[in-house]
């Protein structure tokens, strides 16, 4: 099939990958280019984060896993396995993705840092998102996938341009599909020198201050935010305050690290990620959007489940 994917993210770049793979001829077309996508923002950290539902999810995670997993022998992909822990402030149930990862075990009480009484350490990818996206685009224009970069008022304008339309839009799926289910989670992250850091740390006791250190290979991500509907994506420097006070008390090596960049972006959250197959007006037309925080973490989950809706009509 000739098959267009809206959108030029971590999802639409992992299905136009998996389509062309399958034998379908893809082009993309996108408003913005992948540097400048919501996946350029993300610490990527692979973790089920403010998506739904649970068992769909637990399955496009553990998809995901192992498909990062594999990635993580090529440098150029930018994937790297890295242990850390999620710790918690108060006694804690296993997490509702468990059975995505191979390994977790929980943390003893004399390994958890002061204040905290609770944690769970696992192994997981890590994606540096630049080189990632710089890769995967690579990659697709080596298969002879086409990236156009154009802002569409609406899906029916690619009628009669390809047999399926796949929507990878993310938050623009508001507009451009009338979707108001779409809530906009606004994360501010500071991007730090890498001081010798391997293992990141995770601490969601403030869900809207989620407090993360990632560490990538020449960089550390220091994190964050995670305030629903807000869509101010200017840089608010009482939150860079704010972001490198937490991290710092929650990983000391990283105090008074060179501060390298500033990024603020906008998950796509919804009370469900939508992926599903419907007729448009006489086009076909598969979602894949609303991912919310974990996007890079469902991206080849979700992707795979793109190819095998389409398959029926191949």
């Amino acid at each position: 099939m000739r098959v267009t994917v809206v959108g030029a993210g971590i999802n639409g770049l992992a299905c136009a990958l998996r389509l062309q793979e399958a034998g379908h001829t893809v082009a993309i077309v996108a408003a913005a280019p992948p540097e400048e996508t919501t996946s350029a923002v993300a610490a990527a950290l692979w973790y089920p984060y403010r998506a739904f539902p649970e068992a769909a999810v637990t399955r496009w995670a553990a998809e995901g896993f192992a498909v990062l997993a594999t990635m993580a022998a090529d440098l150029p992909t930018g994937v790297r396995m890295r242990t850390g822990r999620e710790v918690f402030r108060a006694p804690a149930p296993g997490p509702w993705w468990r059975d995505a990862v191979p390994s977790l075990r929980r943390v003893l009480p004399g390994d958890l840092p002061t204040g905290y009484a609770d944690g769970f350490e696992l192994t997981v990818p890590i994606v540096d998102m630049a080189t990632h996206l710089s890769w995967l685009l690579a990659e697709l224009t080596r298969r002879g996938v086409t990236l156009t970069q154009r802002r569409l008022a609406g899906l029916d304008e690619l009628a009669g341009s390809a047999d399926a339309v796949v929507n990878c839009t993310g938050l623009g799926a508001r507009e451009l599909v009338g979707d108001d289910t779409l809530v906009p989670v606004r994360g501010q992250i500071v991007v730090v020198e890498q001081v010798g850091l391997e293992r990141w740390v995770l601490d969601q006791d403030d869900p809207q201050q989620v407090t993360y250190v990632v560490p990538r290979l020449d960089t550390i991500v220091l994190g964050g935010t995670a305030e629903e509907g807000d869509e101010d994506t200017a840089v608010r420097p009482a939150t860079v305050a704010d972001v490198l006070a937490r991290c710092s008390a929650l990983v000391p090596e990283i105090a008074g690290a060179r501060v390298l960049a500033h990024r603020v972006g906008l998950r796509p959250t919804r009370p469900a990620v939508r992926l599903e197959a419907e007729d448009l007006a006489g086009q076909l037309v598969v979602h894949c959007y609303g991912q919310g925080g974990a996007g890079v973490t469902l991206a080849y989950g979700c992707a795979q489940d793109v190819v095998q809706l389409l398959a029926p009509h191949s």
